[in-house]
């Protein structure tokens, strides 16, 4: 199956008046027609600077420094933000982290979504808009969607919110829709129902989603693959069974460790030591060394490759080089190397 969307050796730099932050460094990965992509990692790894440069939706202070973008098999790394509104809405969509900010308070959500309709399809008659929007409101999940299409968003709750920005997202059938931690600051049984309608978009309408999330946790149930990201680069991987049953990065190994239902009972969690370093002055060898008991000599001096596990199942670790001493990992299935 042939790729939507390809990165390849991206890095985005932020000028900060403290200095050039690396907030992207190296990334490579592909996304295919209907698939879901969770990225996932602490924050500040750079998981949403990564998504807005796909998107250009970058701050000014922030410029692609090198790497190519193909969506479609095109490369647009230097379009235009004209050549960009031309696929912003059809080609790509994105949902933002935060619904209260993303909608505007002063107008009735069912116009919102209406005002999406409208920027692709300006000349469709009043009446259709209107049942445009009431065909989105039913697909992401909101109820009675008549009686609500005059409410505004401080009448939603926080899932509501998070539904109505989807619809606004959808608006236009886009082939890539890119979700930004939308399920940050909902309760439990909230996430849940979002995830579920990804999946739902997923199927009903063959979007492939980049899914970015700092809960490994949460994007178990939801994602086909998934990229662990570490300091700006992604460190692993595989599809969601690899990495869940047969994690490789000792970084992967301390987020699992982290998760409550893998925790075996302990009193308390386990949590990786240390903070991620600064990306001001990246670190020459691995990023995640100074904080991985396993490190070696080498980590400290030189950036691992990636090595191949499987065909879809890479982890950028000197421990899967074949000179390197075998561990058997704390968590998940077979020894490295």
């Amino acid at each position: 199956m042939e790729e939507i969307l390809n990165i390849k050796n991206l890095s985005v730099n932020i000028h900060a008046p403290g200095g050039t932050v690396h907030a992207v460094r190296d990334v490579s990965f592909e996304l295919y027609p209907g698939e879901v992509l969770a990225i996932v990692g602490e924050s500040g790894c750079g998981k949403s600077m990564l998504c807005k440069a796909i998107m250009k939706l970058l701050p000014k202070s922030a410029k692609v420094e090198g790497g190519q973008i193909f969506a479609n098999g095109v490369d647009i790394t230097h379009y235009s933000q004209k050549d960009m509104e031309k696929l912003r809405g059809k080609l790509f969509s994105y949902v933002f982290q935060d619904p209260m900010t993303a909608l505007n308070p002063t107008i009735p959500i069912g116009k919102q979504i209406g005002e999406a309709v409208l920027v692709h399809e300006p000349k469709l008659p009043k009446a259709q808009v209107y049942e445009r929007v009431i065909e989105l409101m039913e697909l992401v999940g909101i109820q009675r969607p008549r009686e609500r299409y005059h409410l505004y968003p401080y009448n939603f709750s926080g899932g509501m919110r998070q539904r109505s920005v989807m619809a606004i997202a959808l608006a236009s059938n886009p082939r890539i829709l890119l979700a930004d931690e939308p399920t940050t600051a909902l309760d439990v049984t909230i996430q849940a129902q979002i995830l579920d309608l990804l999946k739902k978009i997923q199927v009903q309408l063959g979007t492939a989603t980049i899914l970015v999330s700092h809960d490994l946790g949460v994007v178990a149930s939801a994602a086909d693959r998934v990229a662990i990201m570490y300091a700006g680069k992604i460190v692993e991987i595989g599809t969601a069974e690899e990495v869940y049953y047969d994690p490789r990065h000792p970084y992967t190994w301390g987020l699992m460790q982290s998760l409550p239902a893998l925790n075996k009972g302990n009193a308390e969690l386990k949590t990786i030591p240390g903070m991620p370093p600064t990306l001001v002055e990246p670190p020459v060898g691995d990023a995640f060394a100074c904080r991985n008991q396993y490190a070696l000599e080498i980590d400290y001096h030189q950036q691992p490759p990636m090595f191949r596990i499987s065909d879809t199942h890479y982890a950028a670790t000197w421990l899967l080089d074949p000179r390197a001493p075998k561990i058997t990992p704390p968590i998940g299935g077979k020894r490295n190397a």
